[in-house]
């Protein structure tokens, strides 16, 4: 079985607006809601390349129950724990000539909301895989991605990690199956700025010397590289395409690597199928579908 966390789910109320302009009244051309956070996009999209899996973290008010609507809409299996305080958040994203964005805060998750997630987390089997993406809230101890990979340590549960600076160093010692940093925070971690796909293969390996089994790093229009826990390096292009939405692009390369891994249990392929999926959500108003996923594979050139 597959399982998401995302700490702080969301409504994302997206509006594009003709020529915004502070000060005055904007009126919008056109309104989309999502439920959004970064695990959420995994299993969106997982489900999608036609994979089940169940979306964890927490939910409170109106909106929590919409956001448990929209994903039971797509039907995604969803087991959130319901805080009382609060309400879960509403990002606002405006599209205009420029693109602004104004996330809302979310819940205040206290320490029993906590340990009914870990009540939950209790019950993962060996050979499932977990999904840990995106920050920590800060009503939250800034621990607990390693809390809990220390909570799951000598199960074999496949942990995949998407997150940034300390949040995934602190979880190298766990030997998380795969993290998913991009270019520019492989580079933030070792203070160095990375702009070619041979460049960043160096400091991939350095996060496996810390501890990770498999290392993807995502870099947008520079393509992806993938180190593996077999010593092998893939570096591939990125697909030809317009970009659209650079939003859930990171997300669905975890869920195509995911997918593409469980089908063939073979590293290269799985890579193929990340890079495909990352881009075909990029260049998608919403995020990569199965169809959209299987032209890019079939129309990409591969030289692994």
């Amino acid at each position: 079985m597959i399982y998401t966390v995302t700490f702080n789910p969301s409504l994302d109320y997206i509006v594009s607006v003709d020529d915004f302009t502070t000060g005055k009244v904007n009126r919008t051309t056109k309104e989309l809601i999502y439920a959004g956070g970064k695990g959420i996009n995994v299993s969106i999209v997982l489900k999608n390349l036609g994979y089940d899996s169940t979306a964890l973290g927490f939910v409170a008010g109106f909106t929590g129950k919409e956001i448990s609507r929209l994903l039971s809409e797509k039907g995604i299996s969803t087991d959130f724990v319901k805080v009382t305080n609060g309400i879960s958040r509403i990002n606002v994203k405006i599209r205009s000539d420029r693109e602004s964005e104004i996330n809302g805060q979310g819940p205040a998750i206290d320490k029993d909301s906590i340990d009914k997630l870990f009540e939950q987390l209790d019950h993962l089997k060996a050979g499932d895989v977990l999904v840990l993406a995106g920050s920590i809230p800060n009503v939250m101890p800034s621990t607990m991605y390693s809390d809990i990979m220390a909570f799951l340590k000598g199960r074999n549960i496949r942990i995949v990690v998407d997150a940034t600076q300390d949040l995934l160093l602190n979880v190298l010692e766990y030997k998380p199956f795969l993290i998913k940093p991009n270019n520019h925070e492989l580079g933030e971690i070792f203070g160095v700025e990375l702009k070619t796909r041979e460049e960043v293969v160096p400091y991939a390996k350095k996060m496996q010397e810390k501890g990770a089994v498999n290392v993807l790093v995502s870099m947008a229009g520079e393509g992806a590289v993938l180190v593996t826990e077999e010593g092998a390096v893939y570096m591939a292009e990125a697909p030809k395409g317009k970009l659209k939405n650079s939003v859930g692009a990171g997300d669905s390369m975890v869920a195509g690597f995911i997918a593409g891994y469980l089908q063939s249990e073979d590293y290269a392929e799985a890579f193929k199928t990340a890079v495909c999926t990352g881009s075909a959500s990029a260049f998608s108003e919403e995020l990569a579908t199965r169809e959209e996923v299987e032209q890019l594979l079939s129309a990409h050139k591969f030289n692994l």
